[in-house]
């Protein structure tokens, strides 16, 4: 089954290139099915390239999602067209008096600053609010994560000397877990960040639940309890030239930035990386799609509380 866009999105004519079933709107109306409505909160500065990582990853199931992407109204992004976002995105205003099925809210380039500092913390803090109330299953990743765990459960961020950049070995904990049904007891994912937190911090907290770690890069994968919240610190949706040229742009910034670690052949940053992390990361996002947002929604979403 397809993933639902709207028509003209950028990322349609790559997914289609990529043999990926993706459906307009146009043709998705003549179809009596109950869409997924998921809602990305897209905080990235690259806004075309995380529309079509993520709808890649959102699209490889048997559901037909309904994708919405919107922005912060208090922060107006510079590395995008103005008129991509007039006719692609929404804002918090158009969304706050109807519910979604899912949600994901993406990471930002904000390491070393601290949440409050942030011209949109405010609003932010407002959005997670109310996914509590008018989302099923919110799933928040890198950046996102450690304000989200900050907001709900006080949990503070550390921050690296150095930025973990690379692709890093990472174990299940709890294989029991839905979220895992095909996973390896280890799997590859890249981490690009300068923030942490502590394990036993989270642990702590008895509403949530480790699901997965790293001896390197830390915790990694955590839900509530209910399964209404998750939160991913790396980045199972790269592509596979992501960190080379997140690497080569800090480079010429004059950053002196270290190899991304296990990602070049023979760390020699001439060599076209490997891909280890594909199949995981597909297979992540199809699990939380169908076991988290699917398979507990209820059909009249305005019983969602």
């Amino acid at each position: 089954m397809p993933i639902k866009i709207q028509d003209s999105l950028p990322a349609q004519k790559t997914l289609e290139s990529e043999n990926i079933f993706v459906m307009t709107e146009y043709r998705a109306m003549h179809q009596d099915i109950r869409p997924l409505h998921v809602l990305i909160l897209n905080l990235m500065p690259s806004k075309i390239e995380t529309e079509t990582q993520l709808l890649r990853k959102l699209s490889n199931t048997p559901l037909q999602v309904e994708v919405e992407f919107m922005q912060t109204a208090s922060y107006q992004p510079r590395h995008v067209e103005p008129s991509h976002l007039e006719t692609f995105y929404t804002v918090f205003d158009e969304v706050r008096e109807r519910k979604f099925d899912g949600m994901i809210i993406t990471g930002a380039p904000l390491d070393y600053r601290e949440f409050e500092e942030i011209n949109y913390w405010q609003e932010l803090c407002q959005i997670m609010e109310w996914s509590r109330t008018h989302v099923h299953c919110t799933l928040h990743m890198c950046w996102a994560t450690y304000a989200a765990l900050y907001y709900h459960y006080n949990i503070h961020k550390v921050d690296l000397k150095k930025k973990l950049s690379g692709v890093y070995e990472h174990y299940v904990l709890k294989k029991s877990s839905p979220l895992f049904r095909g996973f390896d007891d280890v799997f590859y994912a890249p981490q690009s960040r300068a923030m942490t937190v502590r394990r036993e911090d989270v642990e702590r907290v008895p509403e949530l639940e480790l699901l997965a770690c790293s001896d390197v890069a830390g915790v990694t994968l955590v839900k509530s309890r209910d399964s209404r919240q998750f939160f991913m610190t790396c980045h199972p949706e790269y592509d596979a030239d992501t960190l080379a040229r997140e690497y080569f742009r800090d480079l010429d910034k004059g950053m002196n930035p270290d190899l991304p670690v296990n990602y070049f052949p023979e760390n020699n940053p001439e060599r076209s990386p490997v891909v280890r992390w594909r199949s995981a990361g597909q297979l992540l996002y199809s699990n939380w799609l169908n076991y988290y947002v699917y398979q507990s929604t209820p059909y009249d979403l305005i019983k969602t509380t």
